[in-house]
């Protein structure tokens, strides 16, 4: 089997990807030896362009090939409005639906004693600079509903107690949600947040 250890190894990096084990690399490293010329050497050079190219934005944290990304250079986006998310995969979310026309600020996690993460090892401090230096009107916290992402909110609203407009994504039942799926906390969430009809 000594002659297969680089696509044994190519197996177990792939494995080590979100969304796939073991057995989905396998077949996923089957398809592109496969098609080498067709999805393979393609991948294969994009991958090298990327990890020679790709980099946090300086403004706003999001990832792209330029040190401002295309985000914080609009003009079209400097609104006054800045949504506050935990990673680049939830600003990324956010860009998919194509609603939100302002800016983004990515905090790179969220408070967590337990991991000793404080405001200082997340991007709070440039936020609260970004507020006064782009006259920031309304922070939208875009944090997920977990504790350590409630105590993060709660912590930046605190910092900005009256200085702009801030506001969060409403939480409740999702579009297609039965009741019968949801937990607890979610049905709380939606009965709180319950508007006129």
């Amino acid at each position: 089997m000594s002659s297969n250890r680089d696509i044994d190894a190519l197996i177990d990096m792939m494995a080590k990807l979100p969304g796939l084990g073991p057995r989905s690399a396998r077949r996923a490293v089957l398809h592109l030896i496969r098609k080498r010329e067709l999805r393979m050497t393609p991948l294969a050079d994009l991958m090298h362009t990327v990890a020679a190219t790709a980099r946090e934005c300086g403004n706003c944290g999001n990832i792209g090939t330029e040190d401002i990304c295309d985000i914080c250079t609009s003009e079209k986006r400097a609104n006054g409005m800045i949504c506050v998310v935990e990673d680049v995969a939830d600003l990324w979310a956010m860009e998919r639906s194509g609603v939100f026309k302002g800016r983004y600020h990515v905090l790179g996690g969220t408070l967590s004693a337990l991991d000793h993460v404080g405001p200082d090892e997340l991007r709070i401090p440039h936020l609260l600079n970004r507020i006064e230096a782009e006259d920031v009107t309304e922070v939208i916290l875009a944090l997920n509903a977990t504790v350590d992402g409630q105590t993060t909110a709660h912590y930046i609203a605190d910092q900005l107690d009256g200085r702009v407009r801030l506001t969060s994504l409403a939480q409740g039942v999702p579009i297609g949600g039965e009741l019968d799926y949801l937990d607890d906390g979610t049905i709380t969430a939606a009965l709180n947040a319950r508007k006129t009809l």
